[in-house]
């Protein structure tokens, strides 16, 4: 895990912080199975990676097909992408928060019937 997050990592984390986006809950530096990601909207399953200049594209490939295979989405970024274009970043983000299934139902599902207009 980081210490310090990158000036990219924590630019994006004050618009994901705190639910502001769209409502959705995100965790910064979560820990899935072996891998450590950069937030992760467990609600929906998806997880935010921001990437700099010197990834290993296909690491991160492998990666992102690993957490696929236990159900999870991966939409990536590049640090110039968050720095330069975060309002695009967090319109693709919030699109694909919204396309996603929830991941568990409700807890505490209503009784049959009740909420219903007119009942």
């Amino acid at each position: 895990m980081r210490n310090d997050p990158t000036p990219a990592g924590k630019h994006l984390w004050c618009h994901l912080s705190g639910s502001q986006l769209g409502g959705f809950k995100f965790r910064r530096q979560s820990v899935i199975g072996p891998f450590i990601v950069d937030f992760f909207c467990p609600a929906v399953g998806l997880i935010i990676e921001v990437d700099g200049d010197t990834h290993d594209r296909q690491l991160d490939a492998s990666r992102d097909a690993a957490l696929a295979g236990k159900g999870f989405q991966t939409l990536r970024f590049t640090n110039r992408d968050v720095a330069c274009d975060m309002e695009a970043v967090l319109t693709a983000i919030l699109a694909k928060l919204l396309a996603m299934p929830d991941r568990w139902p409700h807890p505490n599902p209503s009784p049959e019937g009740e909420g219903l207009a007119g009942s």
